[in-house]
């Protein structure tokens, strides 16, 4: 079997800092009202981005190996998600953070909850009613079917 292997996800920031103003225009300029930053331990839901779908895994849940046939974006909107890539790397995802699905076999994944709320994810692109976002398959070469397990 392989060593895993934990990577944190960075969070992703699509908001731009506002420039400062010279001190002769800030007075009769109203000041910008701050951002909100995620907080990866709130329970409050990030803001989706786009058209998409919505996935929910409840605590303990778990997706099974999957591949997927288009890349897709995903942003996690609440809970902690964690990913088994097919090397055995381990991502970790809190809310508010984003991360790309590569397309194809070569990329079977699978994602799980370990934590005790359920995870929320804004998927992209938007596919056609009906189409499946997933194609479930058997573990990839050397890792165990037993990597949804607590």
């Amino acid at each position: 079997m392989r060593a895993l292997q934990v990577r944190a996800a960075p969070p992703r920031t699509n908001t731009p800092r506002p420039k400062p103003q010279p001190k002769s225009q800030a007075k009769s300029q109203p000041k910008p009202k701050p951002q909100a930053k995620a907080n990866p331990r709130s329970k409050a839901r990030a803001k989706p981005t786009g058209p998409g779908r919505e996935v929910v895994i409840p605590p303990g849940g778990c997706t099974g190996w999957h591949f997927h046939r288009v890349p897709l974006d995903a942003m996690v909107l609440a809970g902690t998600l964690t990913r088994v890539l097919s090397d055995g790397t381990v991502e970790i995802h809190p809310a508010g953070t984003a991360f790309v699905e590569p397309a194809g076999i070569d990329h079977i994944h699978l994602g799980h909850n370990l934590g005790s709320e359920p995870v929320v994810l804004h998927i992209t692109p938007a596919l056609p009613a009906g189409t499946p976002f997933a194609i479930p398959t058997p573990p990839p070469p050397g890792v165990t079917g037993a990597a949804c397990c607590r």
